[in-house]
């Protein structure tokens, strides 16, 4: 077998197709082809066979036929928006099998076909259809031929050359898609259309290589969160905080938990296990986006993949999108430069971290930062035009049986990345989402450096203090409730609330809008023995609804003024406010 792939440009997925004057003979007893082995038998025979009435036996073909043939009749007709029917028992296939050469056609980036239905159900999103006509369980089944024969190609090469590994699996592709062709064409049964065959060849390319039946909602610009509880359940979140539903992305939970299993242990330097001795995936995908599922113990498997589309972004640009004032602006951008120790906090998806990011463009760009994260989420190793120097971790669960030490091989932790990154001259140490206790890690930047910044999920301000306090104690007995507010109350300076409401925008159920804003600034202090902490509303909630209003400036916040903080505006909006109440 010859392990040369075809040139990717002569590939008819990538290509225009020949007329119907290029068409090979009509007479299937003259065509050359592969030999007949079915698509999904193994390996290719690079072999020629004629074919005719004395030919071997034809292969069994057990499943409709996915195989881009294009048909040639007098006259020409369109190609259909689906396949064409069976034809009946001993009845000849219509056409011959059409195909173009690299001479006759110029090459062309496989592209996003668009064969939707005009009419969709009231409130779906037309572009973010399904393609019709597609057999996904035989998608899923190419998709594992590529996958072996693309393993077996690269061997140790693979996952050193992205793009060379997708040229390498699109000339693959198209080879499983040949072979089914020659099967369909000898076992005397309809060919496809040509804009079918393209719709087939993307998907499985994108179950391949991108997230299948999935990939038409991550490609979307303006889709942020993406949204599945059952396997035929799904909705968008969009750009704007439109929540939308869309189209199913499975026939079933057993074909979206085997997409996500495939998913999960594809990357090389990211991979997990989805399973039921691992019922829960947390992971990062290869664009970057955050991808959290589970099965086997919740009722239906459920999927929420975060799309991070505002990475760079700025204080003045979440004034412009009404996420907060012009003086809560001025007031954070003088807390981020005087280094104060902020946690953001707030409800799922209220826009936490996009407040980290523009709370950490106000970082002066000579600090070197560290980021710490459990799934790189913050990106801001990748905005060197806003920080010149972040080193970034990413913490990585083990595998395998618990050693001696209590710990699964090749663990990682946020403990760890905390203690190394100490030899590397950090300005800020910047831990991500705080959700258990990793909060040591957070208390530990905050007290070895100042001016670090997290988020955590809270219901209030004050609450976001009594989750950590409950957080932190979770890492053993030897951590009372004293200890970790104590410690808490000395390290972290101001907690951001963020608010989160969700309004029906239509009759239907099907189309929502969430709005968010800053609805909080707490400053935190050690108090009374009692509590352990004392909490100021430096901005407080907004009776009218939206940002929060100026409450009382604490004396030891009044010196933000000489870091660019806008005290006189504070002052003068919170006595317009006194006489509003």
């Amino acid at each position: 077998m010859s392990t040369q792939p075809p040139d990717p440009s002569s590939l008819p997925i990538f290509t225009a197709y020949a007329t119907a004057d290029d068409a090979l003979s009509d007479d299937l007893e003259q065509t050359v082809v592969r030999r007949p082995a079915h698509a999904l038998a193994g390996p290719i025979d690079e072999s020629t066979t004629p074919r005719g009435p004395a030919a071997a036996p034809a292969a069994v073909v057990h499943h409709p036929p996915a195989v881009p043939v294009a048909r040639t009749a007098a006259p020409a007709a369109p190609p259909a928006a689906g396949p064409p029917p069976w034809p009946a028992a001993g009845q000849p296939a219509p056409g011959a099998l059409q195909r173009a050469t690299p001479a006759q056609v110029p090459a062309q980036t496989l592209t996003q076909v668009t064969t939707h239905d005009a009419t969709r159900a009231t409130g779906r999103a037309d572009f973010l259809a399904q393609p019709k006509g597609v057999d996904w369980k035989q998608v899923a089944e190419f998709r594992g031929l590529a996958s072996t024969r693309l393993a077996e190609r690269l061997g140790e090469d693979r996952g050193k050359d992205l793009e060379a590994e997708r040229e390498l699996g699109r000339a693959i592709i198209q080879e499983i898609l040949d072979d089914a062709a020659a099967d369909l064409l000898h076992d005397g049964r309809a060919a496809w259309s040509i804009d079918h065959q393209r719709v087939l060849a993307k998907a499985i390319h994108d179950s391949l290589f991108g997230l299948g039946r999935l990939q038409p909602l991550v490609d979307a610009d303006d889709v942020e969160n993406i949204i599945i509880s059952p396997h035929d359940n799904a909705w968008v979140e969009k750009t704007t905080g439109e929540l939308v539903k869309v189209e199913p992305v499975a026939d079933s939970d057993q074909e979206l938990r085997e997409n996500l299993a495939f998913i999960a242990t594809r990357s090389d330097s990211n991979a997990r296990s989805f399973s039921p001795a691992s019922p829960h995936l947390h992971m990062r995908l290869d664009d970057g986006s955050r991808l959290a599922a589970a099965s086997w113990v919740t009722a239906n498997t459920s999927v929420v993949i975060r799309r991070h589309r505002m990475r760079k972004v700025e204080l003045d640009r979440l004034v412009e999108l009404g996420m907060m004032s012009a003086v809560q602006a001025s007031f954070l951008r003088a807390a981020v430069r005087a280094k104060k120790s902020i946690v953001v906090a707030g409800p799922q998806g209220a826009g936490k971290t996009t407040i980290v990011r523009a709370l950490c463009a106000e970082i002066p760009r000579y600090e070197q930062i560290g980021t710490f994260e459990t799934e790189f989420e913050l990106h801001l190793h990748e905005l060197p035009e806003v920080h010149d120097v972040v080193h970034a971790w990413e913490a990585r669960p083990g595998s395998g049986e618990i050693g001696a030490d209590g710990r699964q091989a090749g663990e990682f932790t946020l403990d760890e990345a905390i203690y190394n990154s100490f030899r590397f001259n950090l300005s800020r140490q910047i831990v991500g989402e705080v959700r258990g206790k990793e909060v040591w890690a957070m208390i530990k930047a905050m007290e070895s450096g100042a001016g670090s910044i997290s988020t955590t999920h809270a219901a209030n301000g004050s609450g976001a203090i009594r989750k950590l306090v409950t957080c932190a104690m979770e890492a053993g007995p030897h951590v009372t409730r004293e200890l970790a507010t104590s410690k808490l109350a000395e390290t972290v300076d101001l907690v951001v609330q963020v608010g989160l409401q969700t309004r029906p925008l239509d009759a239907t159920g099907t189309r929502w809008q969430r709005d968010r804003w800053v609805s909080e600034i707490v400053h935190i202090a050690p108090g009374e023995e009692a509590v352990g902490y004392a909490t100021t509303h430096v901005f407080t909630p907004n009776p009218q609804g939206g940002p929060a209003v100026p409450g009382t400036m604490p004396e030891e916040l009044r010196d933000l003024e000489r870091f660019g903080f806008d005290l006189t505006s504070y002052l003068v909006e919170g006595a317009q406010q006194g006489d509003l109440r």
